[in-house]
């Protein structure tokens, strides 16, 4: 069965469609589906209603089921932030050096760097039906960045001790807040095909 991911974030649909793949879904990116889905207005105060106004929004255009996540860092320290905004903490042109920079930055003096990753997935089907759930992955921030895997905050959160950016793609996915909410995702996608697609 063939899902548009609904992102433009290449490293995050690398690794949406690594963990899709195995569940026998074909999961396409919008260039691989020959469609422009263009900048949706996510304004949800929720990982969870980001994430559905790009599900949404993608299979409406696309007519294909759509999947979207929708997340972030939350700090301790920040009140939770920057949560929701966590792309845009630094401003829409920074880079992910400079995100983590003024996250140390913020928690200069800090001891409680306390943390956590929060990813939430939303599936869209063409007849209106979704699905939703929501991963968490809870750690500390680092004193400083370390590491040259991952992508966005990964050198800087600190999971058992060791920094995402240290840890392999096998070894992030089992532990991830990613990993954690497509897992949960399996289950229910599992359940809603056999329930509405099989013997059909």
């Amino acid at each position: 069965m063939k899902f548009i991911i609904a992102t433009n974030n290449a490293k995050k649909l690398v690794e949406l469609e690594r963990i899709l793949s195995p569940l026998g879904i074909d999961a396409v990116s919008p260039k691989d589906a020959g469609v422009n889905l263009g900048d949706v207005d996510e304004n949800g105060s929720t990982f969870k209603e980001n994430s559905f106004i790009k599900a949404e929004a993608a299979c409406r255009k696309t007519g294909l089921p759509a999947i979207a996540d929708d997340s972030g860092i939350c700090v301790d320290f920040l009140g939770g932030g920057p949560g929701i905004y966590s792309a845009r903490f630094a401003g829409e042109e920074a880079s992910d050096t400079d995100r983590n920079d003024l996250i140390l930055e913020k928690l200069d003096g800090v001891k409680e760097r306390g943390a956590h990753y929060t990813c939430a997935i939303t599936c869209v089907f063409p007849n209106g039906d979704s699905l939703q759930v929501e991963g968490k992955c809870f750690g500390e921030i680092a004193l400083e960045p370390d590491g040259e895997h991952g992508f966005g905050y990964d050198p800087i959160f600190l999971y058992e001790g060791k920094s995402f950016g240290n840890y392999s793609d096998e070894e992030k996915d089992k532990v991830s807040h990613r990993g954690i909410a497509l897992r949960m995702m399996e289950k229910e996608l599992r359940k809603y095909l056999e329930e509405n697609y099989a013997d059909k």
